[in-house]
């Protein structure tokens, strides 16, 4: 069918793809050829960050808006041709290569079990074709919630989108995982979405779009970072790419957006977090930082342990060097920069890979990656990658949001594949 498509374009490419039947295990079934050779039924494999397209099922969402008069808005938009945008505040995102990647478009339409959710059949097919046991989901046109100048809309959809989510699909399959939403334009609307959906089933921690101009560090988030902290909840800072950044509109390439924007704001994030000493603050709190790649990390390890040596005076509650604080927080791998692998090594080496690294796909994005890009890797150990492709998620969110039996796996010499056989 693929091969078929490619040759006609436009609305009738829309269509065609609909009506033949667009399925994702077809669309991956080079993906499942992999994981069938590597043998990735035999250990547990958890990703950290994958998506789906809340505006598929928008009308579902909205029926849970809590303010009426921006329910009103959302519902009075729901039959034009791109109602979310009537509330939401999205930039342009020419992801899809003019149209030669397909799957967002098309998997909309994806037929599926009448019986179960559609989106829950997605994403199981997507999860067996790829090799996952585990998946950690998160919206996608959301992510740029933190940059609507209504901080309302923020408290309202992100509200709305959360209950659908864990109430009509996290509901129905054990193995779909996700990290809430938090409203940080509003500290009292952070703390009701932490005490409403911490403990939801399907729930193992919870998630600021990195893409806000808030200081995330200020004193008045201490009540936010305290209530995550007391419930062992881990706090994920996802990163968005944002074409409307001011120092961004120079740029006339996705490209050049993309390669800077993914890692702009985490970078903020993270000097603000670690200079004004929160991790000496909340040292029980575990912060991800998702979909950033790797090669940032080393860069800004150096650049503040240069200033801190020079002007501690600055960072007063700090008692280590920033670095030693970035060692222990968590990563996720996409997108993996494999471009040298000499230097990727090195990147591992400082953030303490083997125990602080998670696999990543970002399936469905243009981008996303399969966890061979872990298992192929030949500087790490098999130990390392059944760490990185598994162990590390489950340790960190905590066996209990994982089957009772879950196998982390033994790892057994092998040709640079993680091969392993089960305990």
């Amino acid at each position: 069918m693929t091969d078929q498509l490619l040759n006609r374009t436009g609305t009738d490419l829309i269509n065609t793809g609909v009506r033949e039947g667009f399925n994702t295990r077809e669309h991956l079934r080079n993906a499942e050829r992999q994981a069938q050779d590597r043998g990735f039924d035999k250990f547990t494999i958890v990703d950290v960050d994958a998506h789906h397209y809340e505006m598929d099922h928008w009308p579902a969402i909205i029926k849970y808006i809590e303010d009426p008069v921006i329910r009103h808005r959302a519902e009075a938009a729901i039959h034009s041709s791109d109602p979310a945008r009537t509330i939401l505040h999205n930039s342009p995102l020419p992801q899809n290569m003019a149209g030669r990647i397909l799957r967002e478009r098309y998997r909309r339409g994806e037929p599926t079990d009448g019986d179960t959710h559609h989106e829950v059949s997605v994403i199981r097919r997507q999860m067996k074709a790829i090799g996952i046991d585990y998946q950690v989901v998160f919206p996608t046109p959301m992510l740029e919630l933190g940059l609507h100048p209504d901080p309302l809309i923020e408290i309202a959809v992100s509200w709305a989108y959360t209950r659908w989510f864990t109430e009509e699909v996290l509901a129905d399959d054990p193995a779909i995982k996700t990290m809430v939403y938090l409203p940080m334009n509003d500290v009292r609307a952070s703390l009701r979405t932490i005490e409403q959906f911490g403990g939801k089933p399907g729930v193992v921690g919870f998630m600021i779009t990195s893409g806000r101009f808030q200081a995330i560090h200020s004193n008045k988030y201490v009540p936010v970072f305290r209530a995550l902290e007391e419930r062992g909840y881990p706090l994920g800072f996802h990163a968005i790419h944002n074409a409307k950044e001011r120092m961004f509109e120079g740029m006339n390439r996705f490209i050049s957006v993309h390669a800077l924007g993914f890692v702009f704001y985490n970078m903020v994030h993270m000097t603000n977090w670690v200079i004004n000493g929160l991790p000496e603050r909340y040292p029980n709190l575990k912060v991800i930082w998702i979909e950033s790649g790797l090669a940032w990390v080393p860069f800004l390890m150096q650049r503040l342990d240069n200033e801190f040596l020079m002007r501690s005076s600055e960072a007063p509650l700090l008692q280590r060097r920033p670095s030693e604080y970035m060692g222990e927080m968590y990563y996720s791998t996409q997108p993996m920069e494999t471009v040298d692998l000499q230097t990727l090594q090195q990147t591992m080496r400082m953030i303490n890979a083997e125990t602080q690294l998670m696999f990543a796909s970002d399936y469905p994005h243009w981008d996303f990656d399969l966890p061979s890009t872990v298992c192929d890797l030949p500087f790490l150990s098999q130990e390392a990658k059944l760490n990185i492709l598994g162990r590390n998620a489950v340790r960190l969110f905590g066996k209990e949001h994982f089957d009772a039996e879950v196998d982390l796996g033994t790892a057994v010499e092998g040709n640079g594949r993680a091969r392993v056989s089960q305990q």
